[in-house]
């Protein structure tokens, strides 16, 4: 017979991802039983789908302090914490040792994917007894799980947004399916043959498009052929570019320099005031074919764009479905909850300008249900790691029953400020792989050449020519150069 008694019932975590993971671990910590029921055969397998693409935060920004505390006590070595870290890394060298921990390891259910959420012999309509009833978790293989309450840190992976500008498919996106990725596609490894030596169109505005377009303007140095388009929405791509020199993550500011050079020195080709409506194959062949995208403006004004592959990178969006019989208060435009959705919608915040919050801005009409991490934040594209990990932190002290630790949420965020020359150019070279030790040999270099270059960015061109990086990376470096110092952008390059 099942103890209903909810202070023996395990808390049920959904997601074994970075958020999920440091929820368990706030839950170890306060001695509190818990589940995690994964639907991947691994820890993090969602971060894992993204393993090749750099993070613009450091290693400090992307762990949570309680998982770094259990970690240390099992003699972890934790890595530096001012270096930039791959999907990869955030894996092998911190989720996946802590999913094993003896703390966690037992609790983890893996290849389990939840269907739907419910109350023990409740439905939604019911009032009478909803608060002490236990939840239900019904799996994919049929067993259910009960629960005293619910983090669901799913996130959004598996719900991409769509092509079309107006929120729905494209006319024929679907039968266009094998020509499109979605999110961040490995360009130098298993997605190189769909794009080495063929023309990619990249449709959004955000760090993933900008990744994209980064990483396919290096491939084309390789590759001949190569050729790039922009599609976006706006009129301006400015605001894609971000806060440059001034970005307090220097990584992040990097990669709106290299964007905006490659568009300046037409390496990408913009296409302003795209809406896709349509998605049109002309074949049959993904690998030989091309596919057409047809854009149509509020005034029926017509574009038309010819690609032999399609990069989505137009986010993505939470799937409440599984919660259906669960009472859930969201924001009619975030999809985020209603206390939440003012504090990050990215019509007025950007990641570093969000409010701190916790258990109380995420809670619903449901007691005990939370979404943290990516689900929590909706359609809202600007959510950081750190941020999970406090919404975490604060729930798990809510269900401890401290309230004070609950109610006490603080969070320092990286915002727009100010930067070394040093730092940024850092991230770049890392991103490129070059070492510190090249790193500082390129600052030398550009020194050398300073006095007689008529801007910063051409002596860090000229510097890095002489180094022998190759002419993308040489332009990305001049583009933050030129930032820096305030000097004339490296279109003139």
């Amino acid at each position: 017979m099942v103890d209903l008694t909810p202070d023996r019932l395990p808390v049920a975590v959904i997601g074994a991802g970075p958020v999920g993971l440091a929820a368990a671990a706030h839950l170890a910590e306060r001695n509190l039983p818990f589940v995690v029921v994964e639907a991947g055969d691994a820890a993090a397998s969602a971060v894992q789908a993204w393993s090749h693409v750099q993070l613009f935060s450091p290693w400090e920004f992307n762990t949570d302090p309680a998982a770094r505390r259990l970690l240390a006590a099992a003699g972890w070595e934790e890595p530096d914490a001012s270096a930039l870290p791959t999907g990869g890394d955030l894996v092998k060298q911190y989720l996946q040792p802590l999913a094993e921990l003896p703390a966690l390891a037992p609790h983890i259910r893996y290849g389990t994917a939840v269907t739907a959420i419910s109350r023990l012999g409740i439905d939604r309509l019911r009032t009478a007894g909803r608060e002490e009833a236990p939840f239900v978790l019904r799996l994919a293989d049929g067993d259910e799980v009960l629960a005293r309450a619910v983090i669901d840190a799913s996130g959004t992976w598996n719900q991409p947004n769509h092509l079309g500008a107006n929120g729905l498919p494209a006319h024929g996106e679907q039968d266009a399916a094998a020509w499109i990725n979605h999110g961040l596609p490995d360009v130098f490894g298993a997605d190189r043959d769909q794009h080495a030596g063929r023309h990619t169109v990249v449709v959004g505005a955000g760090h993933s498009a900008a990744n994209t377009l980064l990483s396919l303007a290096e491939l084309a140095d390789t590759a001949p052929g190569t050729t790039i388009t922009w599609a976006i929405r706006g009129a301006d791509p400015a605001g894609s570019f971000g806060g440059g020199s001034d970005d307090e993550l220097p990584a992040r500011g990097a990669i709106g320099s290299g964007l905006k050079m490659l568009v300046d020195t037409g390496r990408v080709a913009l296409a302003p005031n795209f809406r896709t409506h349509t998605v049109r194959t002309l074949g049959g062949d993904p690998g030989r074919d091309q596919v057409e995208l047809i854009s149509r403006g509020p005034d029926g004004t017509e574009q038309t764009l010819t690609a032999d592959r399609v990069v989505a990178a137009t986010g993505f969006r939470p799937d409440y479905r599984i919660a259906d019989e669960l009472r859930l208060e969201l924001d009619p435009i975030m999809s985020a909850s209603r206390a939440l959705a003012p504090l990050i919608d990215p019509n007025q915040h950007s990641c570093g300008t969000v409010t701190p919050h916790g258990y109380r801005e995420l809670a619903h009409p449901e007691p005990g249900y939370f979404a943290v991490g990516m689900k929590s934040y909706g359609r809202a594209p600007t959510f950081l790691m750190l941020t999970g990990y406090e919404q975490v932190r604060s729930i798990a002290a809510a269900l401890a029953g401290d309230m004070e630790a609950a109610q006490s949420v603080e969070l320092q965020l990286p915002e727009t400020g100010v930067c070394s020359v040093t730092a940024g150019g850092e991230a770049i070279a890392l991103r490129l792989g070059l070492s510190k030790e090249q790193h500082e040999q390129l600052l030398h270099v550009t020194a050398k050449h300073l006095g007689t270059s008529a801007t910063a960015s051409d002596a860090v061109l000229s510097a890095a020519t002489e180094l022998g990086i190759d002419h993308t990376a040489a332009l990305q470096l001049a583009a933050y150069a030129a930032d820096m110092f305030d000097a004339p952008g490296a279109s003139g390059c």
